[in-house]
């Protein structure tokens, strides 16, 4: 039984010192009977030992455009594993495949320039944990899709070098705008599932973005271009009832699909209904609070809010667990500094919620805080003090974009040294620590207990400005 190499994929999702996910897509044909049955199947070993761990199956289904989750367990913390993931058809029922022999199971040979590993994280939080991070990765599709812009694939082909040149990586953080479904705002914008789909088969297909995440743990929240530009801003009432349910539904399949927000069953399949699309994971020194920052909006209450209560309260709590690790928290949208034009769809024009979790911070005194932050087209570390309280400190690192053909913002477009709206009663100032950097690029974390050093690199891969440190 041949097994063929996935189309779109492997991913490799949210891992910890126990366990992996794996993405991977199969084919969809028909036959006279319908859809053929297509099963993805996945195993694993050590490098360096002969046995293979017995394979997992799961059936492909044309309702979740023929993709599946394997949830790899019972591995060993901080350690490397090889995998092979593919997929076959077969015309039987997925029990009896689970009972096949595996003997018959022809698997592809290995390419030696696309090697399929991971490595598991760490039980210890002594070390230093190594992140890439990036957002907005335009992706420009014209003439019905004939012809497609693959510069922004580069970036990723930097990365790889790192990784190569012993610059290890644990984790990617993709925090927004992973696909522009709306060319240029207005130009060929996707509006149907089958066009979603289309366009995430197309950006995760591309080499070195597949190359990547098929050996990092890849995590990854949407902003507004999984859906329209400024979402939702210009939405009316058909938009709410046939572009966000296609959108969304390409965005559990390719994106959610993978991470925290579900469980997994014995059998390593992958289970359980959507509520929400904020998650929390944790990894060695680190811990990590991505939140939706843009499905949940309301525009019409007084006053408006970013984020339902369910999750403001979420995280709020999330801050309040004493321990000592860094706190990395993931808003698409950038929590500061205040744009000082069209900041309508950022924090500052949403300040009552803004003002809740800074003060909460404040007034329980929580150390190493830092938000994460892409969407703005540029790059840069800065920090939040308050003059009537010295102890108050609160660091922001933006990284956008991955690739943005058109022209970017600069340092004279955001409030530095100004005190932050709607925080009228207290003197809340951003300080810029970093240089602002207005290139594609991407941005590596190196985080420990004593504190975060910022790098940017521009899509070739060359260093822009200096490191910058944020110390504890």
């Amino acid at each position: 039984m041949k097994i063929n190499l996935p189309t779109v994929g492997p991913i490799v999702g949210f891992t910890g010192q126990d366990h992996t996910r794996l993405f991977i897509r199969g084919e969809l044909e028909r036959d006279t009977q319908g859809f053929r049955r297509c099963f993805g199947v996945v195993r694993w070993r050590k490098p360096g030992t002969k046995k293979w761990s017995a394979p997992l199956f799961n059936k492909l289904s044309p309702n979740f455009d023929m993709t599946g989750v394997f949830a790899l367990q019972g591995l060993t913390a901080s350690t490397v594993y090889e995998y092979q993931a593919g997929w076959f058809f077969a015309d039987a029922d997925l029990e009896n495949i689970e009972k096949i022999d595996e003997g018959l199971l022809m698997w592809p040979e290995q390419d030696a320039d696309f090697p399929m590993t991971f490595k598991t994280s760490t039980a210890a939080t002594t070390g230093s944990r190594n992140y890439i991070v990036g957002s907005c990765r335009y992706l420009l599709r014209l003439f019905g899709g004939i012809w497609y812009d693959d510069r922004g694939d580069k970036v990723f082909r930097s990365v790889l070098k790192q990784i190569d040149n012993n610059r290890p990586v644990d984790a990617l953080l993709m925090i927004g705008d992973q696909i522009y479904a709306d060319d240029l705002n207005f130009v060929g914008p996707d509006t149907r599932l089958d066009q979603f789909l289309e366009r995430y088969r197309t950006v995760f297909s591309q080499t070195y973005i597949q190359h990547l995440m098929a050996r990092v743990p890849t995590y990854m929240i949407l902003d507004d271009h999984e859906i329209e530009d400024n979402w939702p801003a210009n939405a009316d009432k058909q938009d709410r009832v046939t572009l966000y349910p296609h959108a969304v539904h390409a965005y559990q399949i390719y994106q959610s699909s993978h991470s925290p927000l579900f469980t997994a069953d014995s059998q390593g399949r992958i289970e359980g209904t959507l509520s929400h699309f904020w998650y929390t994971f944790v990894d060695g020194c680190s811990k990590w609070f991505v939140m939706d920052s843009r499905t949940e909006r309301d525009l019409q209450s007084t006053p408006r809010r970013m984020v339902s209560d369910t999750q403001l309260n979420a995280l709020l709590d999330w801050l309040d667990v004493k321990d000592d690790l860094v706190k990395f928290v993931v808003t698409s949208v950038p929590l500061f500094p205040d744009l000082l034009n069209d900041a309508d769809d950022k924090w500052g024009a949403f300040s009552d919620q803004r003002r809740q979790i800074i003060e909460h911070i404040r007034n329980n005194k929580i150390k190493k805080v830092v938000f994460v932050s892409g969407d703005v087209h540029c790059s840069f570390v800065s920090k939040l003090t308050l003059d009537t309280d010295p102890d108050f400190l609160v660091h922001s690192i933006i990284s956008s974009s991955f690739f943005w053909p058109y022209p970017h913002m600069s340092a004279n477009e955001f409030a530095f040294d100004a005190n932050l709206s709607g925080t009228t009663d207290r003197n809340y100032v951003t300080h810029l620590l970093s240089g602002v950097y207005s290139d594609d690029n991407f941005a590596r974390f190196e985080s420990s207990l004593k504190g975060v050093d910022v790098s940017f690199f521009e899509r070739k891969g060359d260093l822009l400005g200096k490191t910058t440190k944020i110390k504890f």
